[in-house]
């Protein structure tokens, strides 16, 4: 790395360090390593199951499989009947009954509320030594959970190799596993190798309805999760995984979250050899996000619906304590993703998500957001690199169909230089049906894309619509081709502050950040527009001034400084319209970089110094203006808008010292002043002619 570019790695990451949010923890786990890759998707295994779960009322059991086609009735009825001489009333007591690789569990239909799990910890349990999340539970070692199991897990599955746990009933909630807001998991899965589970559901926790934990093979088939405070599947550290057909809804966090999948495709570009985890056949919806993936490496999504979330998906490298940093590798497929516009955050202004968990009312639609989230958004990906996401439905968006933006490496917890500008690159954004439904139906987004600008190798669509920056770099029918990429060290300046602005979000604290519209601000009280008006307050009072004492008897100045109040105008216009005014902050910048050109081209007559930085900031101003709406300038490593916003405010105290001095205008700013030349003839002449005698004084 040359010593220009260090210095300027270094000064994007004092910026960055500067307007990014603190680092917080959206799901704290022991340390864990990623599996060695060995292992493979597990198969689903048919004929009879070699132990039965159901509960004892027949009454009940007899009332829940009425409704069900005759063979699936007559087979229930036939496995109830020896469950009751030779099952078990609870489905941990069969998982604890495994004693050999390979077997199957089926849980007849009913509600198992797992009552002898269900009791606070007692004796030696209740002492445990272990570190403490930041949200208050206990981070314990395989060891400790193994030995309490229950302290957090209402069934714990703990070393089982190729388990089969399946729901006999018709549908998916014939067979219900209910923590009842007691417990931080309702099954968690840990280090259990070709792990599958088919047909159920599993619901109310205060973290995790199924949690699938540093294993090599596992397939989540047909189940359905909901109602719980953080997320509804939560694979971690984990490879060979498949989930398949599975549903979603009322998480506070995540439908869906691969978090941490098995990093194997980090030194490859986009053509890779295997998928870590596969998605497919499932929907996800109201919650605050249908799919997320802190560390979400090398997962291939496809042919799934994220709906009605208020994000669609989101990838991200933001939060630390993952393997796998940065994310990298995605893959996004035929997906529909839409109508993401869902706003939970009254829920916590208002005091419903400080109540416990089972008075907030998920069961009737409430959504508790557990982190910071655009609502309105498609795709989000916050530091990720190597992505494709192609050929997915994206429409009925309120604010963006894309998000993109950079995590600089600080945020995970890394503090080596050479890292700090390591997301987000080669992300890929191609072949999308961008605003329109699979019937062809107009469902515009709000914007196609919202960028913040760090990067290289990210390309768009060319048909993209409104977007910001307007000018994007454009995707070749090649993969890795890229026409107009660009390298940018550190984002635009304004995105960043709104960034971190809107990152200090707290549930627990209720702590909604003013300023940013992600929970409401409007107008005024957002920190763009804030920022927009300030600038061009203190712009047009310094410059009104400067024209006025120095520069008012020009023609030029008088006329480029009514531009400049114009263009300011136009960008506080421009930030109160949000993303929808692509062309509005461009055109702004245009008539404040002529003013600035203007008036330096005056200033330099008398003060030539002051004049020429004028002028210099003037053409930052118009580069800045190009780079925004006709094509991102590609040689530079960051954007014209920090030079000029640095330069900007040297500018304006020199134009205040110069506003401020004393004496006579130059008569350069004159336009009837005789030049010099004219002056020194007049001077002589009156010099040498002779006095005239007052009329009268003849005597």
């Amino acid at each position: 790395m040359s010593w220009t570019r260090r210095l300027l790695v270094i000064l994007a990451a004092l910026a960055a360090a500067l307007l990014a949010a603190p680092a917080a923890q959206a799901h704290e786990e022991r340390p864990v390593t990623l599996p060695d890759g060995t292992g493979s998707v597990p198969v689903y295994r048919t004929g009879e199951p070699d132990l039965l779960v159901c509960k004892s009322d027949r009454a009940d059991f007899e009332r829940r499989v009425s409704g069900f086609p005759e063979a699936l009735r007559t087979r229930n009825l036939k496995l109830f009947e020896r469950c009751r001489k030779s099952g078990y009333r609870h489905l941990q007591q069969a998982v604890d009954a495994v004693d050999r690789p390979g077997m199957n569990i089926a849980v007849l239909p009913g509600l198992y509320e797992e009552e002898p799990s269900l009791p606070k910890p007692t004796g030696e349990c209740t002492r445990l030594k272990a570190p403490n999340s930041q949200l208050g539970y206990q981070i314990l070692s395989y060891a400790q959970q193994a030995r309490c199991p229950h302290n957090q897990n209402l069934v714990a599955i703990l070393g089982k190799k190729n388990l089969q746990i399946e729901g006999t009933g018709a549908e998916r909630t014939d067979v219900v596993i209910d923590a009842k807001y007691q417990k931080l998991n309702a099954i968690r899965a840990d280090g259990s190798d070709g792990i599958y589970f088919r047909n159920f559901t599993a619901q109310r926790t205060t973290f995790n309805s199924l949690y699938v934990l540093a294993q090599d093979g596992f397939v989540i088939d047909s189940v359905l999760t909901r109602w719980n405070d953080e997320y509804g599947f939560l694979t971690f550290a984990s490879d060979h995984g498949l989930y398949k057909n599975c549903e979603s809804y009322g998480n506070g966090d995540s439908g869906i979250y691969p978090g941490s999948a098995s990093n194997i495709n980090d030194d490859h570009g986009y053509d890779v050899p295997r998928y870590s985890i596969e998605i497919t056949g499932c929907r996800s919806h109201h919650n605050m996000v249908g799919y997320s993936g802190t560390a979400g490496d090398s997962v291939y999504v496809h042919d799934n619906e994220f709906d009605h979330n208020m994000g669609g998906a989101s990838m991200d490298s933001a939060f630390p304590g993952h393997p796998g940093l940065p994310q990298n590798h995605a893959r996004f497929e035929r997906n529909l993703i839409h109508d993401n516009n869902a706003d939970y955050y009254p829920y916590v202004a208002d005091g419903t998500c400080a109540k416990p968990p089972v008075d907030r009312g998920y069961e009737d639609g409430v959504v508790c957001p557990q982190i910071s989230m655009p609502p309105g958004s498609g795709i989000i990906t916050a530091g990720g690199n190597w992505n494709l996401y192609e050929n997915n439905w994206i429409y009925g968006q309120q604010r963006a169909a894309f998000v993109l933006t950079a995590v600089p490496a600080f945020i995970r917890g890394e503090d080596a230089l050479s890292k700090q500008t390591d997301t987000s690159h080669h992300n890929r954004y191609a072949g999308n049906h961008l605003g329109k439904d699979k019937a062809g139906n107009s469902r515009p987004n709000r914007t196609d894309v919202w960028w913040d600008g760090q990067g290289d190798g990210n390309c768009w669509q060319s048909d993209a619509g409104p977007s910001s920056p307007r000018a994007l770099p454009a995707c070749g029918a090649e993969r890795g081709s890229v026409t107009g990429s660009t390298d940018r060290l550190v984002g635009e300046p304004v995105k960043l502050a709104q960034l971190m602005v809107c990152a200090d979000y707290n549930v627990q604290a209720r702590r909604l950040p003013a300023g940013c519209d992600w929970y409401g601000a409007r107008g005024i009280q957002r920190i763009e527009v804030q920022v927009a008006l300030t600038v061009a307050v203190v712009l047009t009072l310094v410059g009104g001034v400067l024209w006025w004492r120095r520069l008012r008897g020009s023609r030029l100045a008088t006329v480029v400084t009514g531009l400049g109040v114009i263009g300011l105008g136009l960008d506080v216009a421009g930030s109160t319209m949000g993303l929808a005014a692509s062309y509005v902050p461009a055109l702004a910048l245009l008539l404040t970089g002529v003013w600035w050109t203007g008036i330096g081209l005056v200033l330099r007559r008398e003060r030539p110094w002051l004049g020429w930085t004028t002028v210099v900031l003037g053409g930052l101003t118009l580069l800045d203006a190009v780079d925004k709406a006709v094509f991102m300038i590609p040689w530079i490593p960051l954007s014209p808008a920090w030079v000029r916003g640095l330069l900007g405010v040297v500018w304006v105290v020199w134009a205040v010292i110069a506003a401020a001095r004393h004496g006579e205008r130059d008569a350069s700013a004159a336009p009837d002043a005789p030049d010099s030349s004219q002056a020194s003839a007049s001077a002589s002449a009156s010099a040498s002619a002779p006095a005239s005698a007052p009329e009268g004084d003849a005597s």
